[in-house]
């Protein structure tokens, strides 16, 4: 008999890798790194890290690390990330780096820092060469004797220690056998370079009085051209380019990083009846600490004493304070206002929500997007072809008798025209900026798959309860009795009310005490099935179901609002039927104007819910949402078939949810939301998480998806166009190789100047509804529930 092997937990790590500098690199360490029997990883050039799945029975830290410094890159292990469940999928969930606060990406930060004050050293000295060298090259009248060997000796050290970091990781490569981008700019500026020492000390541009004029064009010259001015002109604008790319790569994860220093560095503990000052990372879970006014709190926890307003901004985007008593749940890293706080550890650790965001984020960053996996297979044939059409090139030109200079002159022409750089940076330096800027609109997308769903999309089908709905009863209505008045009746129901823990009873108390203070109560008694009873100011008031028929009007009024999906309460005084009070679940402020930003997305919106049709009709109606557009009394698996019939009818459907029972239809969307006071389950099930439970984020995130993604694509646009456009002109002899050096490396910075454009996305709204908190249960709901 076969016995079943037990299964082996994945263990997690993440690895700094330096010396990348195009995705065909980072392609490469993949590639190297998936060979590793028990090894998984995925390796993302933009964050200069790769996230590595391992079988520990198989391969260590150690073997990953050699592995990629032998493939010719340097690796460190990121501190606070190796040796963690990998998350596969289970229950479990795994810390991440980020989740450990700042210290691997810090590691991260350092090493880029190093390598862009490198490449400014670099720069400097090379632009400061490189000026007198172009200005001697292009312009007769400062060519003096023996100019050219004056230009020369200026070139060498632009060459050689200038060019150093691209020559560098060529041999590197070439010693694996591979081709990068930089292969090509190594070949392009070695080939001028090595063309003008010929000239010089075998032809005669070395002779004393030779003078040489800069066109626009290449010119039909003999061997004695040097081109020393191109080779010393690419490499500076290359340096340039890659210094940028450098800095941009960290500005682009500055949200991340952002997000992983929000949170209090230590925190006053009680311990002994006695404040104690501890590091956030000693909390356990049942701690209580102090927080005062104007201090960060440290840790997601439960107020055990005092009242406050917490500022919530900085995770959420919520402008409008909440206020917080004893029992009110609190997030970590949000700000404490004004009063004195006891709050309670609740959570800790990698299950903080600012951890639980920071790895959304990190996930997101990591992973590749379909097009960027389609850019990593053509990076990895390009190259290859680029020095093929370089060598043909050549060869062409002398074949038809054109010279050997102006043949020369156009093959070095492909070779710098054609390294993709941009290509590289098109879509990770988006992907960064989009995802970064989303999180601080507390927009969590999950990953760039999640992009191109956005675009997809053509009918938006929303939950009612807690989505469009509040979730949390309120009292719409008062109809008095004959002889009774409405105010009267609303205060007393509520005073007997207020003594009840049932949410029906509380919606009721909580609309009395809005109007005057309650009066007291006596004698309360709960008779199950029946209702409340209590004596106020001398009245029997009892609260509940009708003991008997109503008058009509009273009887009208319970029945509409039955009708309505709202909750009727008769509140009998002294015996007799003294109102009817309706209770609901009321409409989100926000929801109206949320169905309306999303129908001029183009999405056709649609209400799917549990509750009886009158209800799901008049809630739509509220909205916006047509009538036809409602389906309701849905069981929670009727939710899926739901959405499977609207798939299956042709429609990309994405799905708005909060609930344990949405979970499942967000699975199954094409485009899953769920809102921030969700369940933990529909947030893990969705793709986009609206931290700041407010319908229309759903706009916002709709709209910051398709803008990432539309950069994404104009950046491939660029990033191709030009390479297409300019290798037929240098082909057949019509660019200038210094030129085609400059728009090669002004095509890098355009793509990612462009890319950082999404940092100025703003919200379409002004964010005006309660902040999301956690219950105990792990149930995020609004402040005010």
């Amino acid at each position: 008999m076969t016995q079943t092997q037990p299964a082996v937990d994945l263990l997690q790590i993440d690895l700094g890798v330096t010396g990348m500098t195009c995705t065909s690199c980072s392609s490469r360490v993949e590639r190297k790194l998936n060979k590793l029997d028990g090894a998984e990883a995925s390796v993302n050039f933009a964050t200069e890290s790769a996230s590595v799945s391992y079988d520990p029975n198989k391969v260590d830290p150690d073997k990953l690390i050699e592995t990629v410094k032998a493939t010719g890159y340097g690796a460190f292990t990121m501190a606070g990330a190796d040796d963690t469940p990998a998350d596969t999928g289970d229950d479990g969930d795994p810390a991440s780096p980020a989740s450990e606060g700042s210290g691997a990406q810090g590691q991260v930060d350092a090493a880029r820092e190093h390598e862009a004050a490198d490449l400014k050293k670099r720069l400097i000295i090379s632009a400061i060469l490189t000026v007198p060298i172009v200005l001697l090259s292009m312009i007769p009248a400062l060519q003096f004797t023996h100019w050219q060997w004056a230009v020369l000796t200026m070139t060498t050290p632009v060459f050689f220690w200038g060019g150093a970091p691209f020559h560098r990781a060529t041999l590197v490569n070439l010693r694996h056998g591979a081709f990068t981008m930089d292969t090509l700019i190594t070949l392009g500026t070695t080939a001028a370079y090595l063309w003008s020492l010929w000239a010089l000390f075998i032809g005669n541009a070395g002779m004393p009085g030779v003078t040489m004029e800069m066109h626009l064009l290449p010119t039909n010259s003999t061997m004695d051209e040097i081109y020393l001015e191109t080779a010393a002109v690419v490499i500076s604008f290359l340096l340039l380019g890659r210094w940028f790319e450098t800095k941009a790569k960290g500005q682009s994860s500055a949200a991340l990083r952002a997000l992983l220093d929000m949170g209090a560095k230590d925190a006053a503990v009680i311990r002994d009846g006695a404040e104690v000052r501890v590091p956030v990372g000693q909390l356990k879970v049942g701690d209580v600490f102090v927080v005062r006014p104007g201090e960060k709190i440290a840790t997601d926890g439960r107020v055990t004493e005092g009242t406050s307003a917490i500022d919530e901004s900085m995770l959420t985007g919520e402008s409008v304070p909440v206020e917080a008593t004893a029992g009110s749940t609190v997030t970590g890293a949000t700000l404490n206002t004004s009063g004195r706080l006891l709050v309670e550890v609740t959570r800790t650790g990698a299950e903080t929500t600012l951890a639980q965001m920071a790895r959304l984020v990190t996930d997101a960053q990591a992973k590749k997007a379909p097009v960027q996996r389609l850019v990593d297979r053509i990076s990895q044939i390009f190259v290859p072809v680029v020095i093929v059409v370089a060598v043909l090139t050549l060869l062409v030109h002398v074949f038809l008798g054109h010279g050997l200079a102006p043949a020369f002159t156009a093959a070095v022409a492909v070779l710098i025209i054609a390294c993709p750089c941009a290509l590289g940076l098109a879509t990770p330096t988006a992907l960064l900026v989009g995802t970064g800027r989303g999180a601080q609109l507390g927009l969590l997308i999950k990953g760039p798959e999640v992009l191109e769903s956005t675009k997809k999309v053509d009918t938006i089908v929303m939950d009612k309860t807690g989505t469009v709905t509040s979730g949390v009863m309120s009292v719409t209505g008062v109809t008095p009795g004959e002889g009774f008045d409405a105010e009267d009746v609303l205060a007393k129901a509520a005073a007997v009310e207020a003594a009840s823990e049932h949410p029906i009873a509380q919606a009721i108390a909580r609309e009395g005490e809005r109007t005057r203070a309650l009066p007291e109560v006596t004698g309360f008694t709960n008779t199950a099935g029946r209702g409340v009873t209590g004596t106020v100011d001398g009245h029997t008031v009892t609260v509940g179901r009708p003991a008997g028929d109503l008058p009509a009007p009273l009887q009208s009024a319970f029945t509409d609002a039955q009708d309505l999906g709202g909750t009727p309460v008769v509140i009998q005084i002294n015996g007799r039927n003294a109102g009817v009070i309706t209770v609901r679940d009321t409409v989100k402020p926000t929801s109206a104007e949320a169905v309306a930003g999303l129908r001029k997305l183009g999405l056709t919106p649609m209400l799917l819910t549990g509750d009886n049709a009158g209800a799901a009709k008049a809630v739509a109606a509220e909205v916006g949402i047509d009538a036809d557009h409602v389906i309701a009394e849905v069981m929670p698996d009727d939710k899926v078939s739901a959405v499977e019939q609207l798939q299956n009818d042709g429609r990309r459907v994405a799905m708005v949810g909060d609930g344990v029972n949405d979970a499942a239809a967000l699975a199954q969307a094409d485009l899953g939301l769920a809102m921030g006071a969700g369940t933990d389950v529909a947030i893990e099930a969705s793709d986009i998480t609206l931290m700041n439970n407010d319908l229309r984020s759903t706009v916002d995130a709709i709209r910051l998806s398709r803008r990432t993604l539309g950069t994404i694509k104009g950046n491939l646009f660029w990033a191709f166009a030009y390479n297409v456009a300019l290798i037929p002109v240098a082909a057949l002899g019509l660019l200038n190789p210094m030129l085609a050096g400059i728009a090669m490396a002004f095509s890098s910075v355009f793509v990612v100047s462009n890319s950082l454009r999404l940092r100025g996305f703003t919200s379409s709204h002004s964010a005006a509804t309660p902040a999301p908190t956690t219950t105990e249960a792990g149930t995020r709901q609004p402040a005010n529930a």
